[in-house]
């Protein structure tokens, strides 16, 4: 069905659908509630990661941090890829992925934390506020339907995600050779729009996640799609927050 259309990878109408012909004997259907509680066990297990590797930051650990930090990175990669492919497995892996995620987010927070320490003091907690409070705003606008999860409306955000994710991909191999592309991670106006665009866009897809957890609760997905589902929803703030960190940043180094 189209409504199962969604900016994130991570939750798609085919996991959905799959996940309805496996496992046909467990105990239970996914609910709405018990994805949130999966959700918050998620963002502990998060949590737990950033702050042992901002604890390593603080001890001068830089050395270890940095390689848990590449542990984390590439680690989380092939955790996100291996539940969007099994999200049978997601009860096992998302609590590693967010243990992974947290010790690349701790180590990167506690990185800019420390750089705008004089000319930005507090980026790293404004970016937290923000990050929850977008999410909690748009959880709001979705839940009272002020923004419907209509089929235009999810053709243009997974549209303009796609499109993001190609940019960033292109200017990645671009720098392998040389290209300078500044305005991606410089402070001008140009780069500040683009930032601005893409936290738009990420914190837009958190609409996709809600409605497509929403209806695999009502089409009666097994129980372990409720870690899919908070998976999912957990690799979009993530996404929001090193947006949002990138943004302040940015921000912070204009004169």
């Amino acid at each position: 069905m189209a409504i199962f259309k969604s900016g994130n990878p991570t939750l798609t109408e085919k996991m959905f659908d799959r996940s309805l012909h496996i496992e046909s004997n467990m105990q239970g259907t996914m609910s709405v509630r018990g994805t949130i509680n999966k959700f918050g066990f998620l963002l502990l297990m998060i949590i737990a990661g950033a702050a042992y590797s901002w604890h390593l930051f603080d001890q001068a650990q830089n050395g270890l941090m940095n390689t848990l930090m590449m542990v984390g990175i590439f680690g989380g990669l092939i955790t996100a890829v291996a539940i969007s492919f099994k999200p049978n497995w997601a009860p096992y892996l998302a609590p590693l992925y967010g243990l992974l995620e947290g010790l690349f987010v701790g180590g990167i927070s506690a990185i800019l934390n420390a750089a705008f320490a004089e000319k930005y003091p507090g980026l790293v907690m404004q970016a937290v506020g923000l990050t929850f409070g977008v999410a909690m705003a748009v959880f709001l606008l979705y839940n009272f339907r002020v923004i419907r999860a209509t089929e235009k409306f999810k053709s243009v955000i997974f549209a303009a995600t796609l499109g993001i994710a190609l940019f960033y991909l292109l200017t990645m191999i671009l720098r392998l050779f040389g290209v300078n592309v500044s305005f991606m991670y410089d402070s001008s106006m140009l780069s500040i729009g683009i930032s601005l665009f893409v936290v738009a866009i990420a914190a837009l897809n958190l609409i996709l996640d809600f409605d497509m957890i929403e209806q695999g609760a009502e089409r009666g997905a097994p129980k372990f799609m409720e870690w899919f589902g908070a998976f999912g929803l957990m690799v979009t703030l993530v996404w929001l927050y090193i947006e949002m960190l990138k943004l302040l940043s940015k921000l912070g180094s204009r004169d």
